[in-house]
């Protein structure tokens, strides 16, 4: 089939290169001629493990194009798919200025009949709203079906999860346009799932909500569980043993952050207002998300007693590992929170320091290793559990640092490796400090 996809950010891309891998010709749109270039010289300008080499390989293969012109991404696809961005507006609803200049576009280019399938993540009622706008836009007289297919990757595992995916959400009013997306993704082998499309644009926000509500609980219990003894990770994997619980998302930490979650649920709780079903449990997974992002800040505070001229490590930026995003990662929140207490910090990411400069600025220092991270600190955060830092030698960490002290914010270190390590105070979320005053 010939495909053209709207919007070259994570979604975009990693669509397009995956429909290009399974045997479709694509073409891939955006007006940032700049990122445009970049992809027709073959670098991703987004860090997503595999994505590289498999736009390298379709480009390569002939499957695989780049345009910043409408007029040529639009004049023979079958299927044109939105992935532009819909971000939050202040408050707290979904931004869809994007999508409506993607309608503009659309309506002024499209000259054949055609599938317009949204992968964007939008409000329930948003594909009908599109559907309008593109009917009054058009200026070919052309038949436009409208196809509700809402994405679920993950960032670090976007390959993976196109590829391998779960399950596929075909909303549509239209059999027929239902039946051909089917036929796009018939080889990938997986489940699908047909619906109307407000269900389909509500299986996404309500999918992402009860994952982010997850997270919360865990933290909330993980808190308590630091206040009565207990360790929160024996209680999420008893937890988890239970088939109607399930143990992923139970992992204790500093709260989620990300393109999707923050905006997403909240999203959903700005449509239950306007609707007039009161949600509170969604409010309360934003509370708690927000206050554990501050949750390091306060234990370091309690430990050293003031923070005014303390040297604080960092280590991890980005909101999770295997990716260059900083959109609402918790590491934004912690340094702002320690600069404005006077210290000094520094952070070291293996992918993420030019993206944190962008958002965080030059509050703190950026360096190029955990070693220099960790010299003469009084204190080490671990924000973003990347591999790199479990396989870290942390015994010659320690023995630069000023004070050695581990805050860690992912529960992801060896606790037992630790100790080898002699003297060390090491504060995980949710589960019992362990202090050693001296070398054994």
């Amino acid at each position: 089939m010939k495909v053209a996809v709207l919007g070259t950010g994570y979604v975009g891309l990693s669509t397009g290169i995956c429909l290009a891998e399974i045997g479709h010709n694509v073409i891939c749109i955006d007006i940032d001629e700049r990122k445009i270039n970049t992809l027709k010289e073959g670098k991703s300008p987004i860090y997503e493990p595999g994505l590289e080499e498999l736009l390298i390989k379709n480009s390569s293969e002939g499957r695989l194009a780049f345009t910043t012109s409408h007029q040529q991404g639009l004049s023979e696809a079958e299927i044109i798919i939105i992935a532009v961005g819909t971000p939050q507006c202040d408050d707290g609803q979904a931004d869809l200025s994007f999508l409506k200049q993607a309608a503009k576009d659309l309506g002024e280019h499209i000259n054949r009949d055609s599938i317009v399938v949204v992968k964007s993540t939008v409000p329930v009622g948003t594909n009908e709203y599109l559907k309008q706008l593109l009917l009054g836009q058009q200026k070919n007289k052309v038949e436009i079906k409208i196809v509700s297919n809402p994405e679920f990757l993950r960032q670090g595992s976007a390959i993976q999860d196109t590829l391998k995916a779960d399950r596929i959400i075909i909303g549509s009013e239209d059999s027929g346009a239902s039946e051909k997306i089917q036929e796009m993704y018939r080889p990938l082998n997986v489940p699908f799932l047909l619906t109307d499309v407000r269900s389909a644009e509500m299986i996404k926000y309500a999918s992402n909500a009860l994952l982010a509500t997850k997270i919360s609980f865990i933290n909330g219990i993980a808190n308590l569980c630091e206040a009565v003894g207990a360790d929160v990770e024996d209680v999420a994997n008893g937890m988890g043993y239970d088939k109607r619980i399930g143990s992923a998302f139970l992992k204790a930490g500093i709260g989620y952050g990300g393109s999707c979650f923050p905006k997403d649920v909240k999203a959903l709780l700005h449509t239950s207002k306007e609707q007039g079903i009161p949600f509170s449990l969604l409010e309360e997974t934003i509370a708690i998300n927000n206050h554990q992002q501050e949750l390091l800040v306060g234990k370091a505070l309690k430990r050293l007693g003031e923070l005014k001229g303390k040297k604080i490590a960092m280590l991890g930026l980005s909101f999770k590992p295997e990716t260059d995003d900083m959109r609402e990662a918790p590491s934004i929140k912690i340094a702002r929170a320690l600069t404005e207490a006077g210290a000094e910090v520094t952070a070291y990411d293996p992918v993420a320091s030019g993206n944190a400069r962008k958002v965080i600025g030059e509050i703190i220092t950026y360096v190029d290793s955990a070693l220099e991270t960790a010299k003469d600190a009084d204190a080490l955060f671990i924000v973003t559990e990347w591999e790199e830092f479990r396989q870290l030698d942390f015994s010659a960490l320690l023995d630069v640092m000023k004070q050695r002290i581990i805050f860690d914010g992912r529960n992801c270190l060896d606790e037992a490796a630790l100790q080898e390590c002699g003297r060390i105070e090491y504060y995980p979320v949710g589960r019992p400090a362990v202090i050693l005053k001296r070398n054994d």
